[in-house]
């Protein structure tokens, strides 16, 4: 659970969540949303796939992520028990 929350706790990370709520797309195609190093990109995708936010998938010489809305239930209902 705190690799989710470290995860969540970036506004990058976040950002990329939203990206990826509309469509899969490579490291790439999500690099070009934002104004920092593809190698940073990468790192932000490191830790979400580490913390199980996103999937990836090899495509040829390409990895597709794709947000896994899994683990989202799952806090969902983590915070819903804390509300009870």
């Amino acid at each position: 659970m705190n690799s989710l929350f470290k995860a969540l706790n970036d506004n990058t990370r976040r950002e990329i969540l939203e990206i990826l709520k509309d469509e899969d797309l490579n490291a790439g195609e999500i690099a070009s949303h934002f104004d920092i190093s593809k190698p940073s990109i990468s790192h932000h995708l490191d830790l979400l796939k580490q913390a199980g936010l996103v999937t990836a998938i090899k495509n040829g010489q390409y990895i597709t992520y794709s947000i896994n809305t899994t683990v989202m239930d799952e806090l969902v209902q983590w915070i819903m028990k804390l509300k009870d």
